[in-house]
């Protein structure tokens, strides 16, 4: 459920304190900003301020500056024209939507990176503590105080704990493994892990589900959910805007507009809108071709012509010459034969580095059927993909593909392409010309109505970024009229507009497809059945779309936590009427007892140790002395903990059994 919009009315004859309610509500203010690449005007004249509690989404096409408002907010570049500003002292976490780790270092070494008050105390930390170990001379102990003195007065301590935690919760635990060694979903979650700790106020996300999988992005819209920070976020996910924002901004033909609440609400009123726009802009057009008819039957010479009524004439010809052309694609593939052998697939098992990945899987596609992948980053979804497609041999098992199948195959990898072609030979090279609905369009004109401006049609492939790449790929796959598709995370890097197309293609779409993705919106409009990948390299048929089957998921993780629950009351009966055969020894309790007095007081002993060294009050030779303290302290703590989580369990298990 979207949180309610607060909405505050101030009535006070003291202006000086509505003024500063004002300005602890407001968080951002964004003030006529502009910003331009050599000819290209991403946007001009933006303005938007943004409150405490808001959770804004911010929507336009790729190519209109998203990402850029978002780095000119986060102050990592700046605007031609126009102003941020924030209320002072605001803790602001960014999520980029490229991931910006040095891959040759460590998870821990990357976390240095980042810069930020707690990361730089936290280094300088590590690298005094390292130095006096190595030689505990008056410098380095100094050193080290001042270290410590800073992890204490900027919330170090806790945020190296916060971060292990939530990293834990994500399951990456090895904090001195590589960047490189990590898969992508799981470089994006240390990512995540990084922008939602330190309790920031306000949090910048772009494009925050790319290869997360569905795990991962519940878990971020619970977070954001529960969370009292405001938030601005660029996304394509359309359930992540219905469940997580309340204010909706939208950059449409270089003017914002603002929805006041979900995606839901934002597709009512943009819709209201633009039937408000049409019916003004069909006035504006009737109403210019009668003042176009009166100018041009005013003599040329003539001097007394109304000027306001010419003034009016100009206004309305802007009017209708900004008025916005639909541009959309309806794309709607021409019908393949597809015989009656499609493609099947027969007791297929893969596995890497004895992992098992597919585990004696087999299926027969029937005509028309749309299916959806899903499972965990790294489950193998497109290993099964590659394996179809002929890229990938299986250990076990064979493919079947019937005489009649034309396969498309989007992959999440570059296009394999001369890097020296332009966009527009590329295209040329698979169709001159693409036929959609009646309607012939040259490879210029379709590549235009993809958002590839005639400009870039004429780049080189080398030229174009990540995102362009991928969406050449995607129409290159569309233009080929396949009759079994198989898309692999075709929404990443795509706008909602761009999308929507894609969906209405794959809707019509007369053929088999087969799509792995995380747009959870796209699955349920699109596919009647899903695969499931499981554990030990299972899959699972599921007949309906993605929400069909995570409330028959859902039901069934309640009954097995009802059965669980049920049979654990039956062991505690069973334990109870079961006749006593072994209790814990006096020894053992003693024992028991004797530890958890010696833990209180290592506690004790280590604190007011901790206290002592965080002073400032003590000399060198003190400092370098508790500091011993402290180690041994710290020692004795260890071993007594371990014995007494040993001699625990030991008696929990005989007070089970008797």
């Amino acid at each position: 459920m979207t949180p309610p919009t607060l909405f505050l009315i101030i009535i006070s004859k003291n202006n000086t304190f509505a003024q500063n309610i004002t300005q602890e509500l407001n968080y951002i203010q964004v003030e006529n900003i502009s910003k331009s690449f050599g000819f290209t005007t991403l946007f001009s004249d933006v303005s938007f301020g943004i409150f405490k509690g808001d959770k804004v989404a911010l929507i336009a096409k790729n190519g209109t500056g998203k990402s850029t408002i978002l780095n000119i907010i986060a102050k990592k570049t700046s605007p031609d024209t126009g102003s941020v500003s924030m209320r002072n002292g605001l803790k602001v976490n960014y999520l980029e939507q490229a991931q910006n780790f040095n891959q040759d270092l460590s998870i821990t070494e990357n976390l240095y990176l980042t810069k930020n008050e707690q990361t730089l105390a936290l280094k300088n930390y590590k690298s005094a503590l390292k130095a006096y170990n190595l030689d505990a001379n008056a410098e380095n102990t100094e050193n080290l105080q001042h270290a410590t003195n800073k992890m204490d007065a900027v919330g170090a301590w806790e945020y190296e704990i916060q971060l292990t935690t939530r990293l834990g919760e994500f399951g990456i635990y090895d904090l001195d493994q590589k960047m490189k060694e990590l898969s992508g979903g799981q470089q994006k979650k240390v990512s995540v892990a990084l922008a939602t700790i330190g309790n920031p106020d306000f949090l910048l996300l772009d494009e925050p589900t790319n290869h997360l999988d569905f795990e991962m992005i519940e878990w971020l819209e619970d977070y954001l959910n529960r969370s009292t920070l405001s938030l601005l976020v660029v996304t394509h996910d359309r359930y992540f805007l219905n469940n997580v924002c309340n204010t909706i901004f939208e950059i449409d033909n270089n003017q914002l507009y603002t929805y006041k609440g979900n995606y839901s609400y934002y597709l009512e009123k943009k819709a209201e809108r633009e039937a408000n726009d049409q019916i003004a802009y069909e006035k504006s057009l009737s109403m210019y071709k009668s003042e176009l008819e009166w100018i041009r039957k005013m003599p040329k010479a003539r001097g007394t012509k109304s000027k306001s009524r010419i003034d009016s004439f100009a206004q309305l010809e802007d009017k209708i010459s900004y008025k916005k052309t639909d541009n959309e694609l309806i794309i709607e593939s021409t019908q393949q034969y597809l015989g009656k052998k499609i493609l099947e697939i027969n007791n297929v098992s893969k596995s890497f580095d004895n992992k098992l990945i597919i585990n004696d899987f087999s299926y027969i596609f029937k005509r028309n059927e749309k299916i959806g992948v899903i499972g965990l980053n790294g489950c193998g979804k497109s290993t099964l993909l590659n394996i179809i497609a002929g890229k990938i041999k299986p250990d076990k098992g064979n493919i079947t593909v019937g005489q009649t199948v034309v396969m498309g195959y989007y992959t999440q990898s570059f296009l394999e392409a001369d890097k020296n072609l332009k966009v527009e030979d590329i295209v040329k090279s698979v169709a001159e010309e693409i036929k959609i609905n009646d309607r012939t369009f040259s490879a210029s004109q379709f590549l235009y109505r993809f958002n590839f401006s005639y400009a870039m049609q004429q780049a080189f492939y080398s030229n174009l970024s990540g995102g362009e790449k991928r969406r050449l790929n995607l129409l290159l796959q569309i233009i080929k009229n396949p009759n079994f598709l198989m898309l692999d995370e075709p929404t990443n890097d795509l706008d909602i507009y761009t999308l929507q197309i894609l969906e209405d293609y794959l809707i019509n779409f007369k053929g088999c497809l087969l799509i792995v993705s995380h747009d959870r919106f796209m699955l349920d409009r699109v596919c009647d059945h899903i695969f499931v990948f499981s554990e030990n390299g299972n899959i699972k048929d599921h007949y309906g779309n993605y929400t069909q089957y995570y409330i028959a998921k859902t039901k069934e993780e309640k009954r097995q936590r009802r059965l669980s629950s049920e049979t654990e009351n039956k062991k505690t009966e069973a334990t109870v009427s079961t006749p006593k055969v072994r209790k814990p020894t006096y020894k053992q309790l003693k024992r028991l007892e004797e530890l958890e007095e010696l833990l209180h007081k290592l506690e004790t002993d280590k604190d007011e140790i901790t206290n002592k060294l965080s002073s400032g009050n003590l000399s060198n030779e003190e400092i370098i002395e508790f500091s011993k303290q402290f180690e041994e302290t710290e020692n004795q703590l260890n071993e007594a903990y371990n014995e007494w989580i040993e001699l625990s369990d030991e008696i929990q298990k005989l007070e089970i059994r008797s």
